[in-house]
C-alpha cells in the first residue's frame, strides 16, 4: 500500500504541478479560452489557485522525500482536497458538470492520500 500511495502522490502531484503553474503563468484572457471559470475571479486570484496547487504538489512529495516535516505531506493532501471542494463548488454554481466529475475526483484521490497518510501509512 505504501508504494501505490508514493505512486498516487506522484501523479497527483504532477497533475496539480502542471495545473498551478499554467493558472499562475498564463494570462487571465488566454485561460479564459479553455477555462471559462476564470471570468469569475480577478487576475491576481486565479495566480493565487494556481500558486497554491503547485505549493500543494510540492508538498506531496517534498516533505516525505526528504524526511524534513513529513506531516506536512497529509496537511498538503488535505489543502489540495479542500481546493478541489472549492473547485466544485464553483462549476456546480457555473453549470459545468464535467468539470465536477472531474474535481470530485481529485477531491478523493487526494482525500484518500490524507487519510492513509495521517492514520495507518503515516510517514
Amino acid at each position: 500500500m505504501n508504494t501505490f500511495l508514493w505512486i498516487l502522490q506522484a501523479v497527483m502531484a504532477v497533475v496539480f504541478a502542471l495545473s498551478g503553474l499554467m493558472k499562475a503563468t498564463q494570462p487571465a484572457d488566454k485561460l479564459a479560452v479553455r477555462l471559462p471559470w476564470v471570468k469569475d475571479f480577478t487576475p491576481a486570484q486565479v495566480r493565487l489557485i494556481g500558486l497554491v496547487e503547485v505549493l500543494g504538489a510540492l508538498g506531496l512529495i517534498l516533505p516525505a522525500a526528504t524526511g524534513i516535516a513529513p506531516i506536512l505531506t497529509p496537511l498538503a493532501a488535505a489543502g489540495l482536497a479542500v481546493i478541489m471542494l472549492g473547485a466544485a463548488a464553483t462549476h456546480v454554481r457555473r453549470k459545468e458538470a464535467p468539470a465536477v466529475v472531474v474535481n470530485v475526483v481529485l477531491l478523493a484521490l487526494t482525500a484518500f492520500i490524507a487519510w492513509e497518510r495521517f492514520g495507518p501509512y503515516a510517514l
